[in-house]
């Protein structure tokens, strides 16, 4: 196989060697792409943490920067994701918001309150990442700080929240992503306890995948199979892909220095209309991958 070449089986792609990287481009936490194939990056100022700040940068498929914005506004930029009506959500988990934009980067809303935790329980204590459901309830992983997840409507109003601190069925360590499944359901990677849970949308448990090594992003791709980013800083860095019944088929991923081997830790995923992947690393500068799909 060409050194340039990744992935395994039908899941296979070819890096494009330095995309999207710029002399100014900090850590990239997140990316996610609207209905053009725009890419947006979730980046942090560095050093990071000892600078908090950051921006959103979007770019075309070259990797050319076409915009940015959120500069002076962002704390801890995380978690990203992009409707297919293109809404988009950012978790900011050091400011304890989470912040829903236009394409353009006009704010339409703000839940949560800046800079202020909330109360034990309640939205937020370093929130890690907002999706929205096809009937538009927005589900939010509260997961640093606190081992929750948030039900609003489509405006931001609270409606309810559930899990709680542990390692049984339904109890949760640190939720670092929710994703709505084809059916509606709500998927919560459970990071430290490894694993992917999954609940109804009034926070029902309803089963869980085990076998998860430090996950934290997941996308479900058309044909409905599981591609989860595995990252603890030089411990693990995969790409895992689970069949559409929870089973996992395969990783694929490597460290070093050639284009698309991993640096730091994959903490962001996303598919593209053509099926292109593209990986952030946190524990990493510069770190944002495209893989072609072959």
């Amino acid at each position: 196989m060409a050194s340039n070449r990744f992935g395994f089986g039908e899941f296979q792609y070819e890096v494009i060697p330095d995309w999207g990287i710029t002399p100014s481009l900090g850590v990239v936490s997140d990316v996610a792409t609207d209905s053009n194939d725009r890419v947006y990056l979730a980046v942090r100022n560095i050093p990071h943490p000892e600078t908090l700040g950051g921006e959103i940068l979007v770019l075309d498929q070259n990797g050319n920067t076409l915009d940015s914005w959120g500069q002076d506004l962002f704390s801890t930029p995380h978690g990203i994701w992009i409707s297919k009506e293109d809404k988009i959500f950012l978790a900011d988990s050091s400011d304890h918001t989470v912040r829903s934009y236009t394409t353009e980067g006009h704010l339409e809303f703000t839940i949560g309150t800046a800079g202020k935790t909330g109360e034990s329980g309640c939205p937020f204590n370093r929130p890690t990442r907002a999706v929205q459901s096809d009937s538009g309830t927005i589900f939010v992983s509260d997961g640093y700080g606190q081992d929750r997840i948030h039900k609003f409507t489509d405006k931001g109003e609270w409606i309810m929240s559930f899990g709680e601190t542990g390692k049984g069925s339904g109890f949760l360590n640190l939720p670092h992503d929710v994703t709505i499944g084809r059916n509606g359901e709500v998927l919560v990677l459970d990071r430290e306890n490894r694993r992917c849970q999954v609940f109804d949308q009034e926070g029902t448990y309803i089963s869980e995948f085990e076998g998860l090594r430090s996950p934290n992003d997941m996308v479900i791709d058309e044909a409905g199979f599981f591609h989860i980013a595995e990252g603890w800083y030089q411990e693990i860095a995969s790409i895992c892909v689970m069949s559409p019944e929870g089973s996992i088929i395969g990783r694929w991923g490597e460290r070093g220095d050639k284009p698309g081997a991993f640096q730091g830790a994959p903490h962001g995923l996303w598919i593209d209309s053509k099926g292109n992947m593209y990986v952030a690393e946190v524990a990493a500068n510069k770190a944002i991958h495209k893989f072609a799909r072959i």
